[in-house]
């Protein structure tokens, strides 16, 4: 928060000095006219104050500020007298240079701001997904749509989303259905939780995620010419292997779910629990779609538990507490169960996740060992960049 509290002042400042730019442009006389404006002058002056109220982001800051009106009419005079179109435009951009750089600052204080949120943000996200689950707890399988919850069973639902307002500030856009979430909110009937379930929050949260990981972001390059690579005819070993070290668990969860964000016939993708939660990791879940052209199409519920364990194996036990913890997941059933780890199994807990998958006990069992997905990203090379996982 009391980060929050600066970036709030500074946008606070920013907002004057954009609405106060804004009144002194069109003071700004067309064409060529020399003389005072005191009004104009005092303008600039409240300008340059608010501007040395900005900090720096990244070592910069807006420095220009509104030019003197007589110097834009020598200007002006000048650029007529040379009657060239290169001299016209840069009069016209050394005029505009302070509201340039006030879009420049916006930006880089909108980025800054979304890269100070994200953790909590994300950790938010999760939250109001166990928090809707809490609220279907309490309501029975018989229960009216035209029936009403009492408000307690809402409150931290309420409490969750008010927060998030508050990390949202403007530095990210409200998704379509979050008034309409905000609404079935303070309404609370059972239709109400049917409507969020099924439309406002699915909408909700698939629109933060994409706002925090925009993808605009640049993922950063070493070489100023890629011909120059090819011609330096590069020779040597190509290594399979990532460096898994690079990340940590939460780094690792998210490569997850990247993975199933962009493989098409994977939809609906979520995290359901924090990560290093108390009782157990976090784990995704995503519905894997199978079609058949002779046959219907199949929606198989996925849940995946992400290890990221460098120093040691999946064993048979660590897999059987996975498998038991499945059962305390809510409708729909789980279909498949796939335990991901940049680490490997062990001999033993391939045996047993074999001879469960044979007696076709549910949910199937997979294993995604690291070897699996370095194959799996072998094909998607801009996601082993975007999360640095190539050695040097």
């Amino acid at each position: 928060m009391a980060a929050l509290e600066q970036f709030e002042a500074t946008e606070a400042n920013l907002g004057k000095l954009e609405r106060l730019y804004a009144e002194i442009v069109v003071m700004i006389p067309e064409g060529i006219v020399f003389g005072e404006n005191v009004e104009y002058e005092d303008r600039v002056r409240n300008f340059e104050l608010l501007l040395g109220s900005l900090p720096r982001i990244d070592g910069w800051k807006p420095s220009a500020i509104p030019p003197d009106l007589d110097d834009v009419a020598q200007h002006r005079f000048e650029a007529a007298e040379i009657d060239e179109l290169s001299a016209h435009v840069a009069v016209d951009r050394w005029i505009e240079e302070p509201g340039r750089e006030l879009r420049e600052y916006r930006f880089r204080f909108t980025s800054t701001r979304k890269a100070l949120i994200r953790n909590a943000l994300v950790g938010l996200i999760d939250q109001i997904d166990a928090d809707i689950r809490a609220v279907r707890a309490t309501v029975g399988p018989s229960e009216e749509p035209s029936k009403r919850l009492d408000a307690e069973r809402w409150s931290a639902l309420r409490r969750h989303m008010d927060q998030i307002e508050v990390l949202l500030g403007s530095a990210v856009k409200r998704p379509a259905r979050w008034s309409y979430m905000l609404r079935h909110i303070n309404f609370g009937y059972v239709s109400d939780l049917i409507d969020i379930e099924k439309t406002d929050w699915p909408n909700v949260k698939n629109t933060l995620r994409k706002s925090l990981y925009g993808v605009n972001e640049a993922v950063p390059v070493h070489v100023e010419d890629l011909s120059a690579l090819v011609a330096a005819r590069p020779a040597g070993p190509i290594t399979t292997a990532l460096a898994w070290s690079k990340i940590d668990d939460e780094a690792f969860e998210r490569l997850i779910f990247t993975l199933i964000s962009d493989t098409q016939r994977y939809e609906n993708p979520e995290w359901l629990m924090q990560t290093r939660a108390p009782d157990r990791g976090r784990d995704l879940s995503v519905y894997r779609i199978i079609h058949d052209e002779l046959s219907s199409t199949q929606r198989l519920r996925v849940i995946i538990q992400c290890k990221h364990w460098l120093q040691r194996s999946v064993n048979a036990p660590d897999v059987a507490a996975t498998t038991a913890q499945m059962a305390l997941w809510s409708d729909p059933p789980i279909d498949i169960l796939i335990v991901a780890t940049s680490g490997r199994f062990t001999a033993d807990a391939v045996a047993w996740i074999e001879r469960r998958n044979a007696g076709q006990a549910s949910p199937r069992i997979e294993m995604w060992p690291d070897s699996h997905l370095e194959r799996l990203l072998a094909a998607r090379p801009a996601i082993i960049a975007e999360f640095g996982l190539r050695g040097h």
